[in-house]
């Protein structure tokens, strides 16, 4: 029989309601297993359950916790056939792009959900989420970080919420889904990432960089710009319009970009839409970022480019490394284009 290992790092699934709001309870996730019949059903893979203190709630997770969720998963690797972790939804995109990078190589399904309603609540979305996510997690095909919510399984570095209140809370704009479920599960065996040659190892970061995101929007001052970039940062996710324009014809806003590249900042050029890709030699806007060695983004969201470059340049690598590896698709982040 499969088994998984479910990771309960906090999140609303698990909460409680308190004078101050939900809140994050311990012990609630173990004694709701403990009475629910149905994950002891002999077609649902055997599961042990381990909480990784603090809980959290997921607006507090940073990168420290996306290490200990990753060192978790490495330390049990080959005492199970695959890993649910309960997380919270408003950074769970963050967290499931970030394993995607720190876990290279990974072989085993590594399956995030979570809930809009925690599981004390008559109306959850959280058992099923669970109960799912659990048969997902013993699927061997499945050789991924990935979320599952929403009745969807979806890429986690192709994520993002884009509803706090739909029970379909997440969406990915440039891959299609992995499977949909419904009275069955139909996985797309064709979208899932094949075996790989290479052995699976865990990402070490070396060291904390200073990264930024900085959102465009129309009247945006050079020097308030210059501001965001100045040192110590030392990359930048700049979340452009469309196809990856900017206000080119704005020689300050340009020169606050030139200035940081030339100090040695990354700067990543993402759309701010949901769907689509950065193509920078489309329009003379775009151009103009490509003249100062601004790297595209291609098609990846900004949260798998902000994970991506953190990850990379906490490895240790150097900026012009690091701008090489922002273009090259690592974990299924990026679509390969004709």
């Amino acid at each position: 029989m499969k088994r998984v290992c479910i990771l309960h790092v906090g999140g609303t699934i698990a909460m409680i309601e308190s004078p101050s709001g939900y809140v994050p309870k311990v012990g609630f996730v173990e004694d709701y297993l403990a009475a629910m019949e149905e994950v002891s059903r002999p077609n649902l893979p055997r599961w042990d359950l381990v909480r990784l203190d603090p809980l959290k709630d997921s607006a507090n997770m940073n990168p420290s916790d996306w290490l200990r969720i990753a060192r978790a998963i490495e330390d049990r690797v080959e005492a199970y056939d695959g890993f649910v972790v309960l997380h919270g939804t408003d950074t769970m995109a963050y967290t499931a792009s970030a394993l995607s990078f720190l876990l290279a190589g990974v072989t085993k399904p590594v399956i995030l959900t979570g809930a809009q309603l925690p599981l004390s609540d008559v109306r959850s979305d959280g058992r099923e989420h669970l109960i799912t996510s659990l048969l997902l997690a013993a699927e061997a095909e499945i050789r991924e970080v990935c979320i599952y919510f929403g009745a969807r399984l979806l890429r986690g570095n192709r994520s993002q919420k884009v509803n706090n209140h739909s029970f379909i809370a997440f969406n990915s704009g440039n891959y299609p889904p992995l499977a949909e479920v419904g009275v069955t599960i139909d996985l797309r065996r064709s979208l899932l990432h094949a075996p790989r040659e290479t052995a699976p190892h865990t990402t070490a970061l070396l060291r904390t960089p200073e990264v930024v995101a900085v959102r465009l929007f129309p009247g945006m001052s050079g020097r308030g710009l210059q501001r965001l970039l100045e040192a110590p940062v030392e990359g930048a996710v700049l979340e452009t319009y469309g196809a990856g324009t900017f206000p080119s014809a704005d020689e300050a806003l340009l020169a606050a970009v030139k200035s940081a590249h030339d100090r040695g900042v990354v700067v990543v050029n993402c759309s701010q839409c949901h769907a689509g890709r950065v193509l920078q030699e489309r329009y003379g806007t775009g151009h103009a970022l490509a003249e100062l060695g601004v790297v595209s983004g291609h098609d990846m969201t900004p949260e798998a480019a902000m994970t991506k470059l953190y990850c990379l340049l906490a490895s240790g690598l150097s900026p012009e490394a690091t701008r090489r590896r922002m273009t090259e698709n690592i974990a299924g982040e990026i679509s390969h284009f004709g």
